[in-house]
Parts: structure tokens; C-alpha cells; sequence
């Protein structure tokens, strides 16, 4: 049985849900933390060994300062209650993106929770908070800058040795990338991991894609035929 060994997914509607209900938009992001669990059980039970999701980006900081206060306070209230519970279930937890600009208390809850499942082997969660792909690869420009000037020999030729700048290295490319919504870009999302990934679109709000909807996606991926750039099975382009 085919399966990517690493997806991305853009939690995208959280607010749209909640706006077609008459709820305010914090309900929507409530709801999608329960979607998000749900993802996370399939996941695991798919044998899916790599999970990235977009939880927060560089530009959320835009949004009113009232949800954005609301958004740092769930996700630190999300680790902190459902920490025991992924340790427990194997699941090795780190989060990417930018830890400038972010509460104190918050970075700390970020440190204990990956030192805690730091030995997890089971599934690998990845959750990409205050993350943006450009964002990233400036900083892995910085980073290569920073060590040659150190005076260390560095292949600027060589993919991999570039990659190993990036805030998650160890981790295979995203196979395939899924975003709910209806919305059809990247949004500037794993922009260098996902250069062959396939694209998964549906139209389900994230509140309502559930591990029914993960495994739609996973029974979509199996019927591509990755190319690589190559010529397909017919010879084709």
C-alpha cells in the first residue's frame, strides 16, 4: 500500500465555518483543534510517519489583535492539555517557524513538550507556528552566510547540503500537500520541502475534514503517477 511519507497540510476555514453557522470565529478555531485530532488518530493508524501542519503564519500577525491573542493562547493551551496524551502515544512533537516575537511562556511551553516526546518514535508531528516558507529560507541564507564567514566549507552546489539549513532537516519532502477551504495556492507553506509534492484540494472547511476526509486524500495520492520531472509510464511528458 502506497503511502507519502510525509504530508503538509493548510488547516484552512477555520473562520468561513464559523461565519456560515453564526459563531464567532474563535468557535471556528476550537472546532478545528477536534478536526485536527482526529487527522492526527488516522494519521497514525495509516501508518503515515510524518505529519506538518500550518498552524500559524508570518502574515496571521495582520489579522485583528484581539484573535491573534486568542490564536497564541489556544495553541499554548492545546500543548499544555494534550501533552501527556502524545507522549503517551509515541508521538515525537516539534514545532517550526520563528520563536521571535512570541510570548515567553509560550516558547517555554514549546521547549518542554518537544523535550517530552524528544524520544517518541511512533509519529512525527511537525506544527508550523509563526511560519512562513520565505521566512525560512532567509534564515537558512543567513545561517550559510554566517558559516562561511566562520570559515566553514560549504557545496552551495549541492541540494542537500542547503536543505540541511532548514528548520526541519531530518525529515523526508512532503509527498503530498493537502488545503481544505476550496482555496487553491501554497500560502506560502513548505515551500522548498514540497517541490514534488502532490496537491491535494478539497472544499470541506478544516472544522469538517476529518480522518474520513485524510484517508480520501491518501486514496487520491495512490492513483498519481510521480514523474519527477521524468517521462511517464507511456513515454509521455
Amino acid at each position: 500500500m502506497l503511502i507519502p511519507s510525509h504530508v503538509g497540510i493548510i488547516m484552512d476555514g477555520n473562520g468561513r465555518w464559523a461565519k456560515e453557522r453564526g459563531l464567532p470565529r474563535r468557535e471556528g478555531h476550537l472546532a478545528g483543534i477536534n478536526a485536527l485530532e482526529s487527522v492526527l488518530r488516522r494519521a497514525e493508524l495509516l501508518g503515515i510517519p510524518c505529519l506538518t501542519v500550518y498552524a500559524f503564519s508570518t502574515e496571521n500577525w495582520k489579522r485583528p489583535g484581539m484573535e491573534v491573542k486568542f490564536l497564541l493562547q489556544l495553541f499554548e493551551e492545546t500543548l499544555l492539555n494534550r501533552a501527556d496524551e502524545l507522549f503517551k502515544n509515541n508521538v515525537k512533537v516539534k514545532v517550526i517557524g520563528r520563536r521571535e516575537g512570541l510570548p515567553s511562556n509560550l516558547i517555554e511551553t514549546i521547549k518542554k513538550i518537544e523535550e517530552k516526546t524528544r524520544n517518541n518514535k511512533a509519529f512525527q508531528l511537525n506544527i508550523a507556528f509563526n511560519y512562513g516558507g520565505r521566512a525560512e529560507i532567509i534564515d537558512l541564507v543567513s545561517s550559510i552566510v554566517r558559516d562561511i564567514q566562520e570559515g566553514k566549507k560549504i557545496d552551495l552546489n549541492d541540494e542537500k547540503t542547503i536543505a540541511n539549513y532548514l528548520y526541519s532537516p531530518e525529515y523526508p519532502e512532503v509527498e503530498l500537500l493537502i488545503r481544505t477551504s476550496g482555496e487553491k495556492r501554497l500560502s506560502n507553506f513548505l515551500l522548498w520541502q514540497s517541490a514534488y509534492a502532490e496537491l491535494y484540494f478539497t472544499d470541506k472547511y478544516w472544522p469538517d475534514f476529518d480522518g474520513d476526509e485524510l484517508e480520501k486524500a491518501i486514496e487520491d495520492f495512490k492513483k498519481r503517477n510521480r514523474r519527477f520531472g521524468g517521462l511517464n509510464e507511456e513515454g509521455g511528458g
